[in-house]
Parts: C-alpha cells; sequence; structure tokens
C-alpha cells in the first residue's frame, strides 16, 4: 500500500512526489554525455556516442544556384571536374524509455539511501533532461507484482503522470514486498523486444541483481538498433559481509523470501569471496556492453550521494 502522509516519509527510504518534482531544478548541471568522443557511427547533437537529432546525409547531387557552399564535396567535384554537393535532412525527434527498478530486492540498504529511491530519483532527473531537450520521454517500470510501460511523449504532463506512478511503485515497497515471477530483468527486455524500437535510447537504472548472461546478449541485439545506457545501483554490503556480523548471532539477512545467517569465519569468508566474484562478474558483462558504443557504466551507491554522482558520470557537474 501507498504511503499518502508524504510530509512524514523519511527520504532515505522512501521518495516524495515533491522531491521528484524539485529535481527539475537541478538539470542545468547535467547533459548527456558531451564530454565522450563521437566514437559511433551514429553519434547525434552534443557531439555524444548517442543518437541524436542531427543532420543525415540523404543524396549527392550537381551543385545548383542558391545552394550553400559549405556543402561541397570536394572530393567528388575534383574527381568529376563539375561542382557536387552533399545534402542532408534532419532527423525526427529522439525517443528516450527510462526502465526504473522498483521490484523488493531494491528495497535495501545497508548506508543512507534505499536502492530502490537512488533508482527514482535518477530516473526522474534524468527524465526532467530529456523534456528540456524536446525529447520524448517514456517508462518501463518495475513493481513487485507486475511491469508498467508508458509511452514516450514529449510534453510535461505525460512526464509528472510518469513520476506519479514512479513514486507509487517506490511508496509501494515494503519489508513484506515480494516479487511475482512476471517482473524479472528478461521480462523487461521481451516487453522492449515486443516494441520493434529502433534510434532510441534505453536507460536501464537497476541494482540488475537478476540479469543473466543470456539477457546480456539479448541487450546487444537490442543495441544493434538503439542505444544502451547502463545505470548499476549497490550497496556495499551485497560486495563484501562485514566482520562483525560474526558477534551478532542473532542477525540475520533475509530479501523477503530467503534467509542468510552467518555465525562462523569460514563460512563469513567463503559468502565473501562469492559475492565479491558475483559481483564482478556482473560488472564485468556490463562494461562489455557499453564498450561496443564507447560508454561508461554508471556505477551508483546508497550513500546519499547519488544525484551528484550521476551527474558527474553523465558529463555534468554537481552543485
Amino acid at each position: 500500500m501507498a504511503h499518502n502522509t508524504e510530509a512524514s516519509l523519511d527520504t532515505r527510504i522512501y521518495t516524495p512526489y515533491a522531491r521528484l518534482l524539485k529535481l527539475q531544478s537541478q538539470v542545468q548541471a547535467l547533459s548527456l554525455l558531451p564530454h565522450l568522443m563521437a566514437q559511433s557511427a551514429m553519434s547525434g547533437r552534443h557531439s555524444s556516442p548517442f543518437r541524436g537529432r542531427g543532420l543525415n546525409f540523404e543524396e549527392l547531387r550537381h551543385y545548383q544556384l542558391g545552394d550553400d557552399i559549405r556543402n561541397l564535396d570536394w572530393k567528388v567535384t575534383m574527381r568529376t571536374g563539375k561542382p557536387h554537393v552533399r545534402t542532408y535532412t534532419e532527423e525526427k525527434d529522439r525517443n528516450f524509455i527510462l526502465c526504473i527498478d522498483q521490484r523488493s530486492g531494491m528495497y535495501f540498504s545497508s548506508v543512507d539511501t534505499m536502492k530502490s529511491v537512488v533508482a527514482a530519483e535518477v530516473g526522474a532527473l534524468a527524465a526532467w533532461r530529456i523534456i528540456k531537450d524536446n525529447d520524448r520521454v517514456g517508462f518501463i517500470i518495475n513493481h513487485s507484482d507486475h511491469i508498467e510501460y508508458i509511452k514516450p511523449q514529449r510534453s510535461q504532463n505525460h512526464l509528472l503522470h510518469g513520476l506519479k506512478r514512479l513514486c507509487h511503485a517506490n511508496q509501494s515497497l515494503g519489508l513484506h514486498s515480494e516479487d511475482s515471477d512476471s517482473v524479472g530483468f528478461a521480462a523487461t527486455i521481451s516487453m522492449l523486444g515486443n516494441l520493434g524500437l529502433k534510434n532510441a535510447t534505453l536507460v536501464f537504472i537497476s541494482d540488475w541483481s537478476d540479469a543473466t548472461e543470456h539477457d546480456i546478449d539479448r541487450l546487444k541485439y537490442l543495441q544493434q538498433h538503439n542505444d544502451i545506457l547502463s545505470v548499476i545501483i549497490s550497496d556495499p554490503l551485497e560486495r563484501r559481509l562485514p566482520d562483525e556480523i560474526l558477534d551478532a548471532s542473532t542477525l540475520v539477512f533475509g530479501d523477503g523470501k530467503y534467509q542468510l545467517s552467518v555465525t562462523e569465519k569460514h563460512k563469513l569468508n567463503a559468502a565473501n569471496a562469492g559475492l565479491a566474484a558475483q559481483s564482478q562478474s556482473k560488472l564485468e558483462s556490463l562494461r562489455q556492453l557499453m564498450s561496443i558504443k564507447k560508454l561508461p557504466v554508471i556505477e551508483l551507491t546508497t550513500d546519499g550521494d547519488h544525484i551528484a554522482r550521476f551527474k558527474r558520470a553523465v558529463g555534468g557537474f554537481s552543485s
């Protein structure tokens, strides 16, 4: 059940709708990767690897009176002895889909801020930037019991509707939340595949906890016609359990479905080795995926500094 009294919310645990609205004021310090070199063959505006509004080559033809001399193709002109110009058409507006994880596994933090809050706020910040750039923004929100798709549109009212739905998903999480079998990462990729997207930017904001190697391979297929930006949110406790838990015999870790109690040093070491290997393997798979388009994997944590970190990672600056 959603928490209705926003004024009483602990903003480390739940994000208020008003907070998502206020993030609009921070988009001036944010742009989508303008500092990266245009390594992709399909780079667009901002001189980044993202496709976007720009100029598409249309045809090569003879020079006509009134043509812009800057469009002369000097190689063809020299070869044929007759002036030729290259003509261009402007690309259509860009579609962005923000895939924001609000499943039960995201309702966790051992430091400051829940992973679900980090995902919701970073998603909202990106959405405001997209609308400011006059592009279309849509959402895929993974609730604990269903996946919600909101079609991309260029409208602030549409954005506000998306943020309300995101806020509802965030505030519906709780200690007893348990995920349905139909809301996994694979289901999200299947939904995207069925949309038949081309020339879109897909932004995944999640802990990527259940993303398999097969899922990553399917993302590579989507990446043939679209751009993908991956944001991975982690908590220190997911990478290494502290030695102190050996002194807390009653301390039990759980995810709403399974529980783990560690009371012996060798078991703790084994658990930490497994956690570190799993975390590194996931990160390496994402880095390989993102390296195809020369894009970074954006790593965020639950330390409460996620907004500033995200802005720095995508080429902005923290204010």
